[in-house]
C-alpha cells in the first residue's frame, strides 16, 4: 500500500497504528507533528488546501487520503487524475472514532484501531469521572481569531468530559461582542496552524473583554494547535490540557499551554 497523507491527522494515526511505512507523501504539517518523518523517505508535498495533483502523482500512490478543511477544486484536481480518494470529513469524536476504524481496515491494523479508540475513551470516562462533582465553569474555545471561530464539535465534546460548559456553537463564527456577552469564564485559544503563539495579551484587549470573568482572573491560556485542531487520538492531549486549565488545582499541567500569566511550569499544579 502505497499512501498520500494530505494531513497530519491522517499521518499521526496511520503512525499510531504502526503503518507508517506505508505513507510514501506528506505535508510539511505532518512532518512538524511527527518527527519520525524527517528520518524517513517520506516526499513532502502540499496540504489538503492547496494540494498538487502533479505532486502527487510523483509519489506513484495507491490511495489519497485527505481530510477537512480542503478546497474543492483541489480535491476536484487529485480525482481527475485518476488517482483513488478518501476524503474524512470528522466533526464529533464519534466521527473521529469512524476515521480511526477507517484507516486501520485500509492498513489491515483493526486491533491497534480498536487500542487508539480505547485509549482516547478511557481518559475521557476517567476524566468525566473525576470531575463531576466539581463547579462547571462557562469555556470558550476558540479556533481561529479574524474572524472569530468557536472550536470543533470535538472539542466542545471534551470541555463536557472535562467539567466545563462550552460557549457558543462548536466550529460556528462568532463575534467579539458575542463572546463578551456570554461572559466566559475560561479562554482557550487554539488558532489553526499558530502552534503555540496566539497573541495573548493582544486577545484580551479586544473590545468588553476586560469585564469577562475570564480576563479578570486571568484564565486565559494559548493551547498548541496540534492538540485541538488535530482529530485522531492526540486528542488526549487537548482534553489534558483543558481539565488543567479548569482544574488547575486538581490536575497537573501538561507539556502545550501557555498561560497569560505563567508564572509555573509545566509538570506543576497551580495554587
Amino acid at each position: 500500500m502505497r499512501i498520500v497523507s494530505l494531513q497530519p491527522s491522517i499521518t499521526v494515526t496511520l503512525a499510531g497504528l504502526g503503518a507508517l511505512q506505508d505513507v510514501v507523501a506528506c505535508t510539511r504539517y505532518c512532518k512538524d507533528l511527527c518527527p519520525e518523518i524527517a528520518q524517513g523517505s517520506q516526499i513532502i508535498i502540499q496540504d489538503s488546501w492547496s494540494a498538487n495533483a502533479e505532486e502527487i502523482l510523483a509519489a506513484e500512490p495507491d490511495i489519497v487520503i485527505v481530510s477537512v478543511p480542503y478546497k474543492l477544486d483541489s480535491l476536484s484536481a487529485i480525482l481527475k487524475a485518476g488517482v483513488r480518494v478518501l476524503a474524512l470529513a470528522p466533526k464529533s469524536l464519534a466521527d473521529v472514532y469512524g476515521d480511526i476504524r477507517t484507516l486501520a481496515a485500509l492498513v489491515d491494523q483493526y486491533v491497534a484501531g480498536e487500542k487508539l479508540i480505547s485509549g482516547i475513551q478511557d481518559e475521557i470516562a476517567q476524566t468525566r469521572e473525576d470531575t463531576r462533582n466539581f463547579l462547571k465553569p462557562r469555556v470558550y474555545c476558540e479556533e481561529w481569531g479574524k474572524p472569530l471561530i468557536a472550536s470543533q464539535q470535538w472539542i466542545a465534546e471534551l470541555v463536557e468530559a472535562a467539567g466545563g460548559l462550552f460557549v457558543g456553537e462548536p466550529g460556528k463564527q462568532t463575534t467579539i461582542q458575542e463572546v463578551a456577552a456570554a461572559d466566559p469564564e475560561v479562554v482557550l485559544a487554539a488558532w489553526c496552524g499558530a502552534g503555540d503563539r496566539v497573541p495573548l495579551q493582544q486577545l484580551i484587549q479586544r473590545e468588553g473583554w476586560a469585564q469577562t470573568t475570564a480576563v479578570r482572573e486571568r484564565r486565559v491560556y494559548c493551547v498548541a494547535d496540534e492538540l485541538f485542531n488535530t482529530p485522531a487520538h492526540t486528542l488526549v492531549g487537548g482534553l489534558r490540557a483543558i481539565r488543567w486549565a479548569l482544574h488547575p488545582q486538581r490536575f497537573w499541567r501538561p507539556a502545550g499551554v501557555r498561560w497569560l500569566d505563567d508564572q509555573a511550569s509545566a509538570g506543576q499544579k497551580v495554587g
